[in-house]
C-alpha cells in the first residue's frame, strides 16, 4: 500500500507512546486519522497536536475491552470519512514489571484478565468491528497488530501469553486475506525494548487488584527494577512508527524494531524447535 496521503487511518492508543508517535507519522504522510484511547484528557491533547499538521483528525475516546465501544469506534470513523485504509490495533497493556517474570501461579488473577482483555481481547474486537467493512469497501488496506518480541519468546506470565495470541492471530488473518485474494494485508509489530509508559499502565485500570510487588520473591523485584531501567533506555517510540510506516508500504508482515540481543533470542528458539530440542532456560 504505498500511496498513504488522503488515506484513512485509525489508531487505537493513541494518547501515547507509539500510537501517538505513529499518528504524527501518518499525519506527515497526509493521511486522516481517527484517534482512540481509554485516556479523554491525553487524548484530546494528541488531537490537537496531530491536526496541528493540518490533516483532518478525529478523537473518540475508546475502552477496547468493550465490544460495543469498538463498534461505536468504527462506526464514527466510516461515518466520518467513509472508508477506512489502515486500522492500527495498538492499545496495550502491562502489569507490574516483576509480573513479567512471576511464574503462572503467582501474583493475582486479575492480571491475567486485564492483560488479556486488552491486549488481544482489544485487537480482536478491533479485527471484528474494521475488517469485514475494509473488505466491503473494496480499496486497498492494511492492519497492523501491535504484539511485541514478547509475542515471540516464551514466559508463564499475562503479558507474554498475550502478545502470542496476537502473533497467531495477526498471522492467521494475514493468510485468510491471501486465500481470500482480499485488497487487503496485515502486519504483526514485535518491538523490543522501548522508552514508553506501558509499565504505568496501570493509571487506567478499574478491575481486579493489582499485584503486590512487595509480596513477590525478591529476585523478581530486582528484575523489575532493572527491566524498568532498561526500557528507560530503550528505542524512542518514533523508530517504531517508521517502522510501521514502512510496513505497511512495503507489505512486511513481520515488523520488528528490537535490539540484537532479543533477535537473538528469538533465533535460538526457532532453532530449537526445527531441532525438536527442549527449551533453555532464560
Amino acid at each position: 500500500m504505498e500511496q498513504l496521503e488522503g488515506r484513512v487511518a485509525v489508531v487505537t492508543g493513541a494518547a501515547s507512546g507509539i500510537g501517538l508517535a505513529t499518528a504524527h507519522r501518518m499525519a506527515e504522510a497526509g493521511m486522516r486519522l481517527v484517534l482512540a484511547d481509554i485516556e479523554a484528557g491525553s487524548l484530546d491533547a494528541a488531537r490537537e497536536a496531530v491536526a496541528a499538521r493540518g490533516v483532518p483528525v478525529v478523537a473518540v475516546p475508546t475502552d477496547v475491552r468493550d465490544e460495543a465501544a469498538v463498534q461505536h469506534l468504527a462506526d464514527t470513523a466510516f461515518g466520518t470519512f467513509g472508508a477506512v485504509h489502515v486500522l492500527f490495533n495498538n492499545a496495550g497493556v502491562a502489569a507490574t514489571a516483576a509480573t513479567l517474570r512471576a511464574r503462572a501461579w503467582e501474583g493475582s488473577l486479575a492480571d491475567w484478565d486485564w492483560t488479556m482483555s486488552v491486549n488481544f481481547t482489544g485487537v480482536l474486537h478491533g479485527v471484528r468491528a474494521f475488517v469485514p467493512r475494509m473488505l466491503d469497501g473494496g480499496d486497498e488496506g492494511h492492519v497492523v497488530n501491535t504484539a511485541s518480541m514478547a509475542g515471540l519468546l516464551t514466559g508463564a506470565n499475562p503479558y507474554n501469553v498475550s502478545k502470542h495470541a496476537v502473533v497467531c492471530l495477526t498471522e492467521g488473518l494475514y493468510k485468510d486475506f491471501r486465500e481470500m485474494g482480499a485488497e487487503l494485508s496485515a502486519s504483526v509489530l514485535c518491538p523490543g525494548l522501548i522508552n514508553t509508559r506501558i509499565l504505568e499502565a496501570e493509571r487506567n485500570r478499574d478491575t481486579g487488584a493489582m499485584t503486590d510487588v512487595g509480596s513477590l520473591r525478591p529476585d523478581l523485584q530486582r528484575f523489575a527494577a532493572q527491566f524498568e531501567s532498561a526500557l528507560r533506555g530503550g528505542y524512542p517510540p518514533e523508530v517504531v512508527a517508521d517502522d510501521v510506516l514502512d510496513g505497511i508500504r512495503t507489505d512486511r508482515f513481520y515488523l520488528f524494531p528490537a535490539q540484537s540481543f532479543i533477535v537473538e533470542q528469538v533465533h535460538d528458539r526457532m532453532q530449537a524447535i526445527i531441532e525438536g530440542r527442549n527449551p533453555t532456560p532464560r
